[in-house]
């Protein structure tokens, strides 16, 4: 049951935190205060539009395209108001990095996982970035030699003469790491690569597909291709990698971005033993959404193009609820022994069925399960999202508009560090790891 209440009526006994949230107006609506009851606890609920619905409205470095993730104004908003400098910050579903690189920016210490090799490949080099002019050195001094193709079926993708320079990228970075020569020059190439192999316009290697965070099926391609008749045509790669270069590292970054120690772990969220008993400040997540995204086949061609591998069962793709509440609440067990007792989770949900079934309210009830108290829950509900638009789906309908994130504690007084956001000081470097 959800019911509305007065905000003067709330409060009483509310942590800042709790305080700027009803009081929240910077995009110029007021928040809708609200309460659900769980049995014997009532957990508030905020609504409103918490950080801005703008398109590339963050540092230049986040744009790395991966399907279902989130902006990096979500992160940013937790990451400043509970968490200081040289905190660590923990991501265990890390997609394309956005948690990490935004809590880096932000001066934290940053720990990642993901069960995809892929997330790793496209947020490390972003993490610790060469400068432009180590990245266009390079770009000249790579020889692509030749490779003939011309029976490749990746050729509804890739004109025959563009598929020859991504075979010799693969080449020379596969060469590299056996050499023990592959540095972080080259991971960066090989992120840039990845993201621009697919695309809809001439900034990508391929002719016109699919958006680049959803690779297309060979047939599906060879359908593509009838419908528009067209064929791939020659893209340089290397002028590609470097305009995408350049345009990542268009905004500034600190000089002491880059020079801290990070970890990102491949496997299962649910069982991480590389991370520590109580080492971490903040989790802020977004799980696998429940039988929606398939992120293997999302990225084939991606995977493909790094020489990864990723066993077929071990992404998440879960229909049916109970399942997806099972592996909730074992990543959720997980993330109580690695996080603080001061720490705190915000877990981020989405919106399925048509908003008709409320994850966030099944995360309250499996979290209290493990040890986990529901704070709060924040709406934040948008007016415009690109998603939308290229989908054709109405704003706020079929989950494209609407973040719904719980947040967990492991204190029942609710007593959580809050910190209220201040321009950034000087970077200290960090002692913890």
């Amino acid at each position: 049951m959800i019911e509305t209440i007065e905000k003067s009526g709330l409060r009483t006994g509310l942590s800042e935190f709790h305080a700027e949230l009803a009081d929240f107006s910077e995009f110029g609506a007021k928040t809708i205060v609200e309460r659900r009851n769980f049995g014997e606890t009532i957990v508030p609920v905020y609504q409103n539009e918490f950080w801005t619905a703008k398109q590339r409205d963050g540092h230049s470095i986040h744009e790395i395209s991966y399907r279902a993730c989130y902006k990096p104004q979500l992160p940013r908003f937790f990451i400043e108001r509970l968490t200081r400098k040289n905190d660590v910050v923990y991501d265990p579903f890390l997609g394309r990095g956005t948690t990490l690189i935004e809590a880096t920016l932000l001066g934290r210490l940053v720990v990642g996982n993901d069960v995809n090799p892929l997330s790793e490949i496209l947020t490390a080099p972003r993490l610790s970035p060469p400068n432009i002019f180590e990245i266009s050195k390079r770009l000249d001094e790579v020889c692509l030699e030749k490779i003939s193709c011309d029976d490749s079926e990746l050729l509804v993708f890739f004109n025959h003469q563009t598929l020859s320079e991504i075979l010799a990228w693969r080449s020379y970075f596969t060469e590299r790491r056996q050499n023990n020569k592959f540095d972080k020059i080259d991971a960066w190439i090989e992120m840039v690569a990845c993201n621009r192999l697919t695309g809809h316009s001439k900034g990508f290697f391929s002719v016109y597909t699919l958006p680049p965070n959803q690779a297309a099926s060979v047939k599906s391609q060879q359908r593509i291709n009838e419908k528009r008749k067209q064929t791939p045509e020659y893209r340089n790669t290397k002028e590609i990698i470097y305009r995408k270069s350049h345009q990542l590292l268009r905004n500034k970054l600190s000089p002491n971005y880059g020079q801290n120690p990070f970890q990102i772990n491949i496997g299962s969220a649910n069982s991480t033993p590389e991370i520590k008993n109580e080492t971490i400040d903040l989790i802020v997540t977004s799980p696998p959404f429940l039988d929606v995204v398939n992120y293997r086949q999302d990225n084939w061609l991606r995977m493909w193009m790094a020489n990864a591998e990723i066993e077929e069962h071990s992404c998440w793709q879960i229909k049916n609820l109970n399942d997806w509440l099972d592996k909730m609440k074992s990543s959720l067990r997980e993330f109580y022994r690695v996080l603080k007792s001061s720490g705190t989770i915000a877990f981020e949900v989405g919106e399925v069925q048509k908003g008709n079934l409320l994850l966030e309210n099944e995360i309250v009830k499996i979290a209290s399960e493990v040890g986990f108290v529901a704070d709060c829950i924040l709406i934040n509900a948008q007016n415009f999202t690109k998603t939308a638009n290229c989908w054709g789906v109405k704003n706020n309908e079929a989950g494209t508009n609407t973040n719904r994130i719980v947040i967990l504690t492991k204190n029942e007084s609710s007593n959580f560090a809050f910190y209220k956001p201040r321009p950034t000081s000087s970077f200290q470097q960090p002692t913890l790891f």
